[in-house]
């Protein structure tokens, strides 16, 4: 095997070590790393390592975020060396996730956690906070030898720090073992057959709180593995990309809070979450807390929000409708009013322009409705909303400069950074806040700490590279797809296109992405809906063929080049509630492109349908 895997790393395609998003079209969501690892394990048992092969195995995720090629090959190896099945292998850019998802799943199923450790414990895992502000009960243990791991009504978990991956205590009376590893994250070995049931649920918690072990960390591991050796990923010059990255940022936005940066878009708004969580229970103790969502944005932050509230009792989720005949500004102003009546703590969670219909609302409106004083039934003032902001269409967009929309409110914006930031190279992301946040700040800083979120020195020196260039990519990326918006606009009017208005493109909303309603016809709302679901297909198939290097059919946003088509109520919809998801075709152009070559296969699509 060991052979085997270092003529696949010679011979891997680079797309393993650089891609961030993987083609939707050759795909299958329910048999994600499986179907890859199947054919894998073919090509091990036929000694076959050509780069052809490897390059035609099935896409194993969508998203490096969830998974990739190299972090399903590095599990496959460990569980050939246990003797497991891979999928109860999973490995995570973060040291504590692990813990934290094994918790959550036995705080809902009422059921006790004993954590082990011989030497010392993660210096950063505050445990108090764990327990207060997550909710998760455990017992935190140490012992002299492994053989002293007691006896335990529940579940074990036995954390290790090594420098080499440890395989020999899986015999023991484990539950769950967990090897952490400095710089590169962990990898959690799920043992025995009656612990299975928690896969599915870990997984959930790697997808939507944290990511899985960058590809580059995965391959650092897959080396000291192959040659039985402490592992090595060391970059040079960490502090000075810090500096250019949290430099940049600031510069950027205008905030005057020190940036955070984390792994990924959904790791820094978990961190923002639990933050304002912790903000909230220390200020506000016993209060209520209602998180305003709107029930359609990007089924991450949905999804994520509901999760959260489904630990913790005095957390529910309120839905805000924003998009088509509903106004944000109004349903924001209607539930304020209502969660005022309830002396609760309002948090709301919104994105500016809107996902997947590009909507920008009335900002001196909003800017009213947030700075309007509102009383609690006994005429005490209410607790003032904290506006969480996630601007990644528009991070070129200075909304905490001190002087602009809202300087007077509690805000704090967020950006995923595998999107313009990056330019699709990784998947860091970062928030900052107004002046009216510096304290809930520093709650965001400590829980992705806890969480041990922090982007990955790769992240900070491919942020530090390409930030720089973001506010122009913007420009660029937007110039072509206003061109292409104009083109559609014109040959197939009958479409329905989301896209800013040029007033909006004035004031500094320059997005590069929108939405498509594509013309349908039949005689039942059924009939209707099928013919514009295929015809949506039928589209993004077309550019796929017509266009192979440049069109590509995944979740994407903001790369350095190509075109990326989407559907989002089968993509970023995907936990999204049925009657909200969006059946349009989501459009998103970069600043390098080919629109000559898109134009023309586009007319080829209007003339045949």
């Amino acid at each position: 095997m060991t052979k085997f895997l270092k003529n696949v790393l010679e011979k891997m395609p680079t797309s393993w070590l650089s891609n961030t998003t993987h083609r939707l079209d050759i795909y299958n969501e329910k048999l994600a790393k499986t179907e890859f690892l199947q054919q894998f394990e073919l090509l091990s048992k036929n000694n076959s390592h050509d780069t052809l092969d490897l390059r035609n195995l099935p896409t194993a995720y969508d998203y490096i975020r969830l998974g990739h090629p190299l972090s399903c090959v590095l599990e496959w190896a460990i569980a050939h060396l246990h003797d497991v099945n891979s999928k109860n292998i999973i490995s995570f850019s973060s040291q504590s996730i692990p813990i934290l998802a094994i918790l959550r799943k036995n705080l809902l199923a009422h059921k006790n956690t004993q954590i082990i450790y011989t030497d010392n414990f993660l210096d950063f895992f505050d445990y108090e906070t764990v327990k207060n502000t997550y909710g998760y009960n455990f017992e935190l243990k140490k012992v002299k030898k492994l053989s002293d791991i007691p006896a335990f009504e529940g579940s074990t978990i036995l954390v290790s720090q090594s420098e080499k991956i440890d395989i020999n205590n899986l015999g023991l009376n484990v539950d769950f073992f967990i090897n952490t590893f400095k710089k590169l994250g962990s990898i959690l070995i799920i043992n025995g057959k009656q612990n299975e049931h928690y896969i599915s649920e870990i997984q959930h918690v790697r997808r939507r709180e944290t990511i899985a072990m960058t590809p580059s960390n995965c391959h650092s591991v897959l080396l000291a593995l192959i040659k039985n050796s402490n592992f090595t990923n060391s970059l040079s010059k960490i502090e000075l990309n810090k500096k250019i990255v949290r430099d940049e940022i600031i510069n950027i936005t205008g905030a005057l809070t020190m940036p955070l940066i984390g792994s990924s878009g959904l790791s820094v708004q978990y961190a923002i979450m639990m933050g304002l969580v912790d903000f909230a229970q220390e200020n506000h103790k016993g209060k209520p807390i209602k998180f305003i969502v709107p029930p359609n944005c990007y089924g991450g932050t949905n999804d994520q929000a509901r999760r959260v509230a489904a630990c913790i009792k005095n957390v529910e989720v309120i839905d805000l409708p924003v998009d088509g005949e509903n106004d944000m500004t109004q349903s924001i102003d209607l539930i304020l009013d209502e969660i005022a009546i309830q002396n609760a703590v309002p948090f709301i969670i919104a994105e500016i322009p809107t996902n997947p219909r590009v909507e920008v609302p009335d900002l001196i409106q909003l800017k009213t409705i947030l700075e309007k004083k509102r009383e609690t039934t006994s005429g005490e003032l209410a607790i003032n909303p904290v506006f969480v902001l996630d601007q990644t269409f528009c991070p070129n967009t200075p909304f905490l400069d001190g002087v602009e929309i809202f300087s007077k409110v509690s805000a704090i914006s967020y950006v995923s950074g595998s999107k313009f930031p990056s330019g699709g190279l990784c998947t860091a992301g970062y928030c900052v806040g107004n002046e009216k946040t510096i304290s809930l700040m520093c709650k965001i800083e400590k829980h992705l700490r806890i969480c041990d979120n922090e982007a990955t020195d790769l992240q900070y020196e491919i942020l530090a590279k390409q930030l720089p260039s973001m506010n122009q990519r913007i420009i660029d990326a937007y110039q072509n797809t206003r061109d292409f918006v104009n083109f559609i606009t014109k040959n197939l009017p009958s479409a329905k296109i989301n896209f800013v208005s040029k007033d909006l493109a004035h004031q500094g909303f320059t997005p590069s992405v929108f939405s498509l309603d594509l013309p349908t016809k039949g005689n039942t709302n059924t009939e209707k809906e099928n013919y514009k679901r295929a015809l949506n297909l039928k589209l993004i198939n077309l550019m796929i063929k017509k266009i192979p290097n440049e069109s590509k059919f995944c979740v994407s946003y903001g790369q350095l080049k190509g075109s990326y088509w989407t559907i989002p109520a089968t993509s970023t919809q995907g936990t999204t509630k049925e009657g909200d998801k969006d059946y349009i075709v989501r459009v998103s152009l970069s600043p390098k492109i080919n629109l000559t070559l898109h134009k023309k296969v586009f007319l080829e699509f209007t003339a045949n349908i």
